[in-house]
């Protein structure tokens, strides 16, 4: 019996649907099933999810309750669905009602999505009336995240707001059966946002507006230029890839030394040219999400200047229609794209700040007048032996949740100094904040603040008990303890989160322990020692440190790690290896500098004791002579990475065939407790290849091959011992492809079951899904 039709079999049922299901075109999905079986009733957002009243035969109730999670529209992800029987109405008709202000808000909100297809034939089009319009956007695509200012999911609620919609936007709007039907973001030329350029200098002609704007931007980038453009999480800074003085420009300006950028191609076919592109990344460079992918260069005609010395080039597609725009023929096919910041600072996201802070970097801004109330950087991931290895998760996966594999306690875990995002948890789900940056500024302490208020209102998490590393220092930590207000606060070692985070990723409950390789630069260890090549006995509730690489004086702290040859110099000394002239490091350290240097190690002076494996790297780098000075974060591991790479590019696969090729090993002693890796043999086995002559890609191969062997070793050993056979894999070093690439495959041969980072990053910015599992399980600890 048809709706409108009351009879002896007609029922009515309140459904409720939670999951993400507010701005991807749920309501009006709902709609259109509705009326396809014939229903009658409401729908409306609620600060929950999406609620439904359903009248009509229960055969077509009962298809209703199947198909809304079933055929639900593509970016929706249905968690639940929840119905109850209400008393019948006789209503007749279906509609979509006003969203509830009132109830808990606990809904998910969408990321950002790139533009769809369907707009981009509307945006190429001359006879549709949003033809080069640079914000179009549908239900299926464009802001949501970045937009959002509360709940529910309207307009009213959204940056938006202050753009009233048109006669003609309106009616699309509110029509169930156009594809723009209740898609907060829409608007057009006539109602929504202005594109505007702003070039200083220009007597008469301060700004231009529109497409003026855009031709003007886009010869200012041939001629070299660089631009500051605001997207949907914030401004890039851009110029033409290809011009090398452009390049230099910008690095200059922004004090970027050798780190890599980023470039924006125009298409895919673009990409292809410069680099090959598997199919994995393919999904991922043309995808809804759109991260910044890092592709392997292969000696292909890449611009040098763009990431000099780096394995990889990180690239992205354009994401929204001004990209588009802005990369379309002619002008540049190849930009850069940096977030508009100087290193280490929060994205710029406010007109008026992006006008002050950028000056000194900029020779104009592409701006427009939608603001935005979220700041969010691109994404950075790469592939490794076919699937996804995010190391940043932002636009496009915040804020999404991460399912938990057990409920928690409302917590939030603060993360770490470094790569900071932070993670708010209840019941089974974590939200992960965006990537937040390094904490050593207050502009940055200013930004995380604002987004945990943020993420709060969105998620709805109201903490209990709060999660921090055990590191004394960290600016995370006294953060979560100033603002604790009486709140329990769990410090968490570093290293124990890390294997935590990898646990909690792949599901397991931690009712059986793993087997954590934890290798990083930096972790605070139980000892006051800086951990960092760790071996983990772990589960949720613990740890036992079953192996861990000898420890080495590390001289003047950061003064090392900017300068790889003292950690190298260190590194011989604590082996009792000759400081022979010849070698890279020695040379490189300056007649007072290396006198200094070994009266700080004799003595011990500001020398802390680490068994960090990133340090390690870095000091076989300097043995290389591939890196002596470090301009950036892990930039001497990524260098020895490069060489590696192109050793293999050369002479076959890179580990394996270097280590057959008289290969280097660790010494490993056991103890009562577990055993010591002793790099000692190693960095002599370097030594003698160097002053040999052998080329830095073969030292860089070899020293990879021993450090996949050494996790083989180990691995094995524990296995004999405790019987574990899962092992995971975690820390900034594994973010190393071929290293990753080379320890699973090893353990993978050996029988373990290998667990590596598919969903949050291996270095510091997956660090609080493990510190919010490890605080919830000892919270839940104390009160049994």
């Amino acid at each position: 019996m048809t709706a409108g039709h009351p009879g002896l079999d007609r029922e009515r049922r309140r459904v409720a649907v939670r999951g993400l299901v507010q701005g991807v075109g749920f309501r009006p999905f709902v709609h259109t099933l509705a009326g396809e079986l014939g229903l009658a009733g409401t729908v409306t957002n609620t600060g929950e999810g999406v609620l439904a009243e359903v009248e009509g035969s229960p055969d077509a109730l009962d298809a209703f309750c199947r198909r809304v999670a079933g055929d639900a529209p593509p970016l929706a992800q249905v968690h639940s669905v929840e119905h109850a029987p209400l008393a019948t109405t006789g209503a007749t008709g279906f509609r979509i009602v006003p969203s509830s202000p009132d109830g808990p808000r606990t809904t998910l909100i969408p990321p950002d999505t790139a533009v769809c297809a369907d707009c981009l034939a509307e945006l190429a089009d001359p006879a549709d009336r949003r033809h080069r319009h640079p914000f179009i956007s549908c239900t299926n695509c464009g802001p949501r995240h970045t937009i959002v200012t509360g709940l529910p999911y309207d307009r009213a609620n959204t940056t938006m707001a202050g753009f009233p919609m048109c006669p003609d936007c309106a009616r699309e709007y509110t029509d169930p059966a156009d594809r723009r039907f209740h898609a907060q973001p829409v608007a057009c030329h006539a109602c929504g946002p202005a594109l505007a350029l702003t070039v200083p200098g220009r007597p008469g002609r301060p700004g231009l507006a529109g497409e003026q704007a855009l031709t003007e931007a886009r010869r200012l980038l041939a001629e070299g230029a660089i631009l500051a453009v605001k997207g949907i999480g914030g401004y890039h800074l851009a110029c033409d890839a290809r011009d090398t003085a452009a390049v230099a420009l910008l690095r200059r300006r922004k004090r970027r030394g050798d780190k890599p950028f980023a470039v924006m191609a125009r298409d895919l076919a673009t990409v292809e040219r410069l680099l090959p592109v598997d199919p994995v990344e393919r999904e991922l460079l043309t995808g809804p999400v759109r991260p910044i992918v890092l592709l392997r260069r292969t000696g292909l005609p890449v611009p040098e200047a763009v990431a000099p010395g780096s394995p990889d080039l990180g690239v992205m597609l354009p994401y929204t229609p001004l990209h588009h725009l802005l990369l379309a023929a002619p002008g540049p096919d190849l930009l850069v794209m940096t977030s508009a910041n100087r290193s280490g600072e929060p994205i710029v996201t406010e007109d008026r700040e992006a006008l002050e802070r950028l000056a000194p970097l900029v020779d104009g801004w592409l701006t427009h007048d939608r603001p935005i109330h979220v700041p969010c950087e691109d994404s950075v991931v790469r592939v490794v032996d076919g699937e996804q290895l995010p190391l940043r998760r932002s636009r496009g996966y915040a804020p999404l949740p991460i399912p938990l594999p057990v409920p928690v306690r409302p917590v939030l875990a603060v993360g770490g100094d470094l790569k900071n995002t932070f993670a708010l948890a209840r019941d089974g789900y974590a939200w992960l904040s965006g990537h937040i940056g390094d904490m050593d500024d207050l502009a940055t302490l200013r930004a995380f603040e604002r987004a945990v208020e943020q993420l709060g209102t969105v998620s709805g998490v109201r903490p209990e008990l709060l999660a921090a590393d055990r590191h004394p220092g960290y600016r995370s930590l006294r953060h979560a303890e100033r603002t604790a207000a009486g709140r329990p606060v769990h410090r968490v070692q570093h290293h124990h989160a890390h294997i935590a985070a990898v646990m909690a990723e792949h599901g397991l409950d931690g009712g059986r322990p793993v087997l954590g390789v934890a290798f990083d630069g930096t972790g605070y260890g139980e000892d006051g020692a800086i951990w960092g090549g760790e071996v983990l006995l772990a589960d949720y509730d613990g740890f036992r440190r079953l192996a861990h690489l000898r420890y080495v004086p590390l001289p003047g702290g950061d003064a090392a790690v900017e300068r790889p040859y003292r950690t190298a110099l260190a590194h011989l000394r604590a082996a009792g290896l000759p400081r022979l002239p010849q070698l890279p490091p020695v040379r490189a350290c300056e007649g007072e500098e290396l006198r200094l240097l070994e009266r700080q190690l004799e003595r011990g002076l500001n020398c802390a004791p680490t068994s960090s494996m990133g340090r390690l790297f870095d000091a076989v780098s300097s043995l290389a002579g591939i890196c002596q000075r470090a301009g950036y974060e892990a930039q001497a591991a990524i260098e020895l990475e490069a060489a590696a790479c192109e050793f293999g590019r050369e002479d076959g696969p890179v580990c394996g065939a270097a280590q057959r090729a008289g290969g280097y090993a660790f010494g490993l002693s056991a103890r009562a407790d577990g055993w010591i890796a002793d790099p000692g043999p190693v960095l002599a086995a370097v030594v003698a290849d160097v002053t040999a002559g052998a080329p830095a890609g073969l030292v860089a191969a070899r020293f990879h091959g021993a450090v996949a062997e050494l996790v083989r070793r180990i691995c094995a050993a524990v296995r004999e011992r405790h019987g574990t056979t899962t092992v995971a894999l975690s820390g900034g070093v594994f973010a190393n492809a071929l290293l990753s690439s080379a320890c699973a495959s090893g353990l993978g041969e050996d029988g373990f079951t290998v667990l590596r980072h598919r969903r949050v990053p291996p270095n510091d910015g997956g660090l609080a899904l493990g510190q919010l599992m490890v605080a919830a399980r000892s919270a839940a600890t104390r009160e049994e």
